[in-house]
């Protein structure tokens, strides 16, 4: 399912600090533009055990006074029409101002949850200043500090309270096919060759695509959802507005879908807003088909393929095994290719394997490499079994599961991918206590 939380509030109140909190800095794609309170993040969370897409909106602020509230206002509308959840986040130090009223205002006409976050609540004096916020009447307030952190996990608590746990979305009938990757690699391009209309306003202009465009591919046997999203952009090029818009539906697409076609462009090659978006998709245990968009403009050698694919799996590294398709989506190469491998991998996603024969490829797993003992005690790995989730997931029952290292996981999860075949696909395995 799809859970996105926006942290709205004036600059400066603290909203890049609390969304590093919930997120951290690795999991964030963050573009900053220097010398203006710009940056742009997007990330996701997870808090008892729900997962939820965080969008700190701090970057859409203009450099010019004048038209300081306007910007304000149209972020929160956009806001309040997108995202889930709202946390408003206020200054305890500088108290309640015109700003803050205005926003306000606006969220009392909306009947998604919103949660008060009064912030730098760090000592007792601040608590006293911080209750002239219950003065705006939100059932949800909360005093915290984002730096030091007291007060997240109670804002927290309530905030995973509306996450309505619904694994039917994600076991829906027809397999969801999700186009995603950086503005202008050709996501539009290869949606019009696959349907075979002018479906969605192509140009050479990056984002054009503001929306994320559902169509029922029903072609050659096939059925299934095709959804092209709006590119997650790296530098600001287009009205900040329309940006943080795009973005969120491009997330809420991720979380719909079974696989998703994540696009490079063969020219420029793997680039660090790729990674992230790609690391997006594994964090949400999504399936993933690398498709090489735009190879007919690259000069080749015996090898060029090859070498390329290497190149990218060393990028994509520790989890590397994923289909790789050069296409190009303007001459419809490969471009069928790309969606019978897709399909694959939502089969391969959805497998179930018998308990039975889990356990047997446990046994001679570990006759080929047992667990290596650590601190003179000798780890016994007695059972396995597969969860029954969304995605393939596995529990180890063993004796001492705190001694068991990164590197045997990997081992473990190595040969599970070649046994049963889960290129494509990210797994996630347990150890825990017999």
């Amino acid at each position: 399912m799809s859970f996105t939380v926006a942290i709205i509030g004036r600059p400066n109140v603290g909203k890049s600090t609390l969304f590093n909190r919930l997120v951290g800095h690795r999991d964030a794609i963050v573009d900053d533009m220097s010398g203006v309170t710009r940056d742009r993040q997007y990330g996701v969370s997870e808090w008892n055990g729900k997962q939820f897409n965080v969008i700190d909106t701090g970057g859409f602020v203009p450099r010019s006074e004048d038209v300081f509230e306007a910007a304000i206002r149209e972020q929160v509308k956009i806001a309040i029409d997108e995202a889930s959840l709202i946390i408003f986040m206020v200054d305890a130090v500088t108290g309640i101002t015109d700003l803050d009223d205005e926003v306000t205002k606006l969220l009392r006409k909306t009947q998604k949850p919103v949660i008060l976050a009064v912030n730098k609540v760090d000592n007792n004096q601040r608590s006293l200043l911080a209750t002239e916020f219950y003065a705006f009447g939100m059932e949800h307030t909360y005093f915290l500090s984002s730096i030091t952190g007291s007060g997240t996990g109670e804002l927290l608590d309530c905030l995973t309270e509306f996450i309505k746990e619904d694994f039917e979305d994600e076991l829906s009938e027809l397999p969801k096919i999700t186009i995603v990757g950086q503005p202008n690699v050709g996501k539009s391009s290869l949606v019009n060759a696959l349907i075979g209309e002018q479906r969605n306003i192509v140009t050479d202009i990056a984002g054009t695509t503001r929306d994320s465009i559902h169509t029922r591919y029903k072609l050659f046997n096939k059925d299934f959802m095709l959804i092209d999203t709006a590119g997650v952009r790296k530098k600001a090029r287009v009205m900040e507005n329309l940006e943080f818009y795009s973005v969120i539906r491009a997330f809420k697409a991720i979380d719909e879908s079974d696989v998703c076609l994540l696009m490079i462009d063969a020219q420029t090659g793997v680039e660090s807003q790729d990674l992230a978006i790609y690391r997006l998709i594994q964090k949400k245990k999504k399936g993933v088909v690398i498709l090489v968009n735009k190879w007919d403009l690259i000069e080749k050698e015996t090898n060029t393929a090859r070498d390329f694919e290497k190149q990218i799996k060393n990028k994509l590294a520790p989890f590397n095994d994923v289909p790789i398709i050069f296409v190009s989506a303007l001459n419809k190469q490969r471009i069928f290719k790309a969606l019978e491998e897709a399909l694959s991998v939502a089969e391969r996603r959805t497998k179930r394997i018998i308990t039975s024969r889990l356990n047997e490829f446990l046994q001679d797993t570990i006759d080929r490499k047992a667990p290596p003992a650590t601190k003179g005690k000798y780890i016994q790995i007695k059972y396995c079994t597969q969860l029954p989730l969304a995605y393939p997931a596995f529990v180890f029952f063993c004796n001492l599961p705190q001694y068991i290292k990164q590197p045997y996981k990997n081992y473990m999860e190595n040969r599970l991918r070649e046994e049963f075949d889960f290129k494509g696909v990210p797994m996630i395995l347990f150890f825990r206590k017999k």
